[in-house]
């Protein structure tokens, strides 16, 4: 597998370790950015209307102009032509609110558009979480965006490996069962498959929103609906959702084994995988 990422800046593709963003971008001063992350199947992005979609809910919510999709197909062209066709792997785009001031108030030198692309390797067959201290606030500005500012996700993910999980779960702040760091969270109970609402705090994920449909399709019920943090003291099954997991089935949390993964979690990553190379943009 490939080390390389391609990196494109505001119209030109650059080293990894070339300077390309002036010092005072507002992304780099004051987090004030918005992101998507992208699976890469063959060359091709997929559920790429569904991402932007999202950006551009994610842009309103700050307060910024939507995407200019023109703008930015020219970095996706150009760092997925820049090398060999990425057989599976990651795109991020980034979109910050441009030079600025140092301090919150906004500049009016226009937005900084950001496109990277690189190989990745698939996640494991399963994985273990951990539960971190910390909380998801429901009632901030950015609850359900896909912002820049992710220092509490650096935090909380730190927590989580040192104490034995590849990710971490939070609650937010209802003490209710919210989200990982960069993924969306399920589980079993009483033979349902249960998910956070939107309204927990939690991202809408692409996979998230994929999975519903495709297990739904498939004919397994999916309850959108508020549960405790307890829930993953006694849930039979669980599962990840993200971009690059697609359906990732949990074998432990807090060090507490599941079936790994259960026939539930078998179920629902069977659909994902047959809906989703049937069309690479749904």
């Amino acid at each position: 597998m490939s080390n390389e990422v391609r990196v494109w800046v505001n119209g030109a593709l650059v080293g990894t370790d070339e300077p390309a963003l002036a010092a005072l971008d507002h992304g780099i001063t004051v987090g004030d950015g918005a992101f998507e992350t992208c699976k890469i199947v063959d060359g091709q992005v997929f559920a790429a209307d569904r991402h932007l979609a999202r950006m551009d809910r994610t842009l309103a919510g700050l307060g910024l102009p939507p995407v200019d999709r023109a703008r930015l197909q020219q970095g996706v062209d150009a760092v997925l032509a820049a090398g060999p066709t990425i057989g599976f792997g990651r795109l991020r785009y980034t979109i910050t609110g441009g030079p600025g001031p140092l301090g919150s108030d906004r500049g009016d030198q226009g937005q900084s558009y950001i496109v990277t692309a690189a190989e990745v390797a698939p996640y494991a067959d399963t994985t273990a979480v951990a539960t971190v201290p910390w909380t998801r606030n429901s009632r901030a500005a950015t609850a359900g965006l896909k912002t820049t500012s992710y220092a509490d996700n650096v935090i909380a993910l730190a927590h989580a490996k040192a104490k034995g999980g590849s990710e971490a779960i939070f609650a937010n702040d209802r003490d209710e069962l919210c989200e990982g760091t960069g993924s969306n969270i399920f589980v079993v109970v009483e033979g349902v498959l249960r998910t956070p609402p939107l309204d927990s705090a939690c991202l809408a994920g692409i996979t998230r929103e994929l999975t519903i449909e495709y297990a739904r399709a498939a004919g397994i019920d999916v309850v959108e609906e508020t549960l405790p943090m307890t829930v993953l003291e006694t849930a039979d099954e669980a599962f990840l959702t993200s971009s690059t997991r697609d359906v990732q089935p949990i074998h432990a949390i807090d060090g507490r084994e599941l079936p790994p993964p259960g026939p539930l979690t078998t179920r629902v990553r069977e659909a994902f995988a047959t809906a989703s190379a049937a069309d690479l943009n749904p």
